[in-house]
């Protein structure tokens, strides 16, 4: 009979092991707010062109990592096995299908002013957009590179140096990008050109970093990870292939919605966009412990339903949910009760357009109240049932809550219903509400059985 594990047990050993995530989900998100901060001091226009071509690059991004996040499984499974060979062979492709990604979606970065002023873009705005994207879009390679070769690390156990690399990056960034920005410490002021620099020379020496780690540990050297690299291996590359889609597919119907309420706040607005960006910004920091969070649930789920375990799933679950909760609740708090407080850091006073900013940003941080617990709940329910290997249904809820029901809504409150920006964001709320109800009611019919 097996021992039943008390609650206290189980949210020690989730934030044992959600905890280092945490801490690199946030320092990742820190190489954003950096660039969003200094371009809130350099100018509204600025800001806004590198919210909408951050949140474009981002959603592609989401969409080409669902590969580099299958490969995490797939090098556990195999080291389980004790199959070296295949462990290089499903890191490697998915450092393949990475690079090639990368290759076919950077025409878009190049034609993007084309795009942007398709969806009603303002003309300014647009054409800054495509300046950053021009530059910045070389980084999709590298980008994904890290992030496949972050999967492979922590399948082996070796989270430390991915945490420490994306701190260290986040510190390159902040000073190359402060210089690039503004032309400080001799370099040329390059406004939203010199933040796509930065990003991109951080992204490659992030990639450089790890793909000397993952090749020179002695303790990993066995693996030959980059062995013969240049050689194809179709049976590998259609395996990761087959479990990547669904998982960028998921992501991307997700960043999508962002991306598309991003788009429409433009249409209202430069000052709204803006303000959109920087409440954005404040929410998803919060959201990387909700993911942290969500991917320790994700572990510890699939661990007890290998081991058959369905009390310690359910106990396992409900202290992962709690936890999340009782986070949501005190940034809650804090999004009602300091605003100005953490939007200012964002903004420039001196700047004729910031108490505009920062009046319409308040509102929206209201809002983001509601949006941050329903999407903490989402990503909660849909780590829980990655854990269970049940991620098809979940790609179709996806899709339905984020797209037949969250965008309509957003348009129907923000242009018909005269909301404005406040009803895009309560477009959110519902289509995240909505997803956080059917993939609970999901995971809970299936670990109730």
């Amino acid at each position: 009979m097996k021992q039943s594990i008390s609650y206290p047990r189980h949210a020690r050993a989730t934030l044992a092991l959600g905890l280092p995530l945490i801490g690199s989900h946030l320092a990742q998100m820190s190489l954003h707010v950096t660039d969003t901060v200094l371009l809130g001091w350099y100018g509204v226009s600025e800001l806004a062109a590198v919210v909408l071509a951050a949140s474009s690059f981002f959603v592609i991004f989401i969409f080409g990592s669902g590969f580099a996040q299958a490969v995490m499984p797939m090098v556990a499974s195999a080291v389980g096995r004790g199959d070296e060979v295949q462990v290089r062979r499903d890191a490697r492709m998915g450092l393949w299908l990475s690079i090639g990604f990368g290759l076919l979606t950077y025409p878009l970065f190049w034609n993007a002013n084309a795009v942007f002023l398709a969806l009603g873009q303002k003309p300014e705005v647009a054409q800054l957009a495509q300046d950053f994207l021009r530059i910045g879009g070389l980084g999709m390679i590298p980008a994904l590179l890290v992030m496949t070769l972050k999967s492979y690390l922590a399948a082996l156990e070796r989270t430390q140096v991915v945490l420490w690399t994306t701190l260290l990056a986040v510190l390159v960034n902040l000073g190359l990008a402060y210089a690039l920005i503004f032309g400080h410490w001799g370099a040329p002021e390059l406004g939203v050109r010199g933040a796509a620099i930065a990003s991109l020379i951080v992204q490659i020496l992030t990639l450089v970093v790890l793909a000397i780690y993952a090749a020179w540990l002695p303790e990993l050297r066995h693996y030959n990870l980059f062995q013969r690299f240049w050689r194809p291996d179709w049976q590998a590359m259609g395996q990761v292939f087959r479990l990547g889609w669904p998982i960028g597919v998921t992501g991307l119907a997700e960043s999508g919605l962002f991306q598309a309420t991003a788009l429409m706040m433009g249409w209202i607005g430069t000052v709204e966009l803006a303000a959109h960006g920087i409440t954005m910004e404040i929410a998803a920091l919060s959201f990387m412990v909700h993911l942290g969070l969500s991917n320790a649930a994700t572990v510890r789920a699939g661990r007890a339903d290998g081991a058959g375990d369905q009390k310690s799933l359910r106990d396992g679950a409900k202290v992962a949910i709690a936890l999340s909760l009782g986070f949501g609740i005190s940034m809650v708090a804090l999004f009602l009760l300091f605003p100005s407080l953490l939007i200012s850091a964002f903004l420039d006073e001196a700047n004729s357009s910031s108490a505009a900013i920062l009046a319409f940003a308040t509102q929206l941080l209201a809002m983001a109240a509601l949006f941050q617990m329903a999407d903490a709940m989402q990503v909660m329910a849909l780590g829980l049932l990655r854990g269970v290997k049940d991620t098809r249904v979940p790609m179709v809820a996806a899709a339905i809550s984020y797209w037949v029901i969250g965008i309509p809504c957003a348009y129907l409150l923000a242009f018909k219903a005269g909301m404005g920006g406040i009803g895009l964001w309560l477009g959110l709320v519902i289509g995240l509400s909505f997803a956080a109800v059917t993939m609970m009611w999901r995971f809970w019919s299936r670990a109730r059985a």
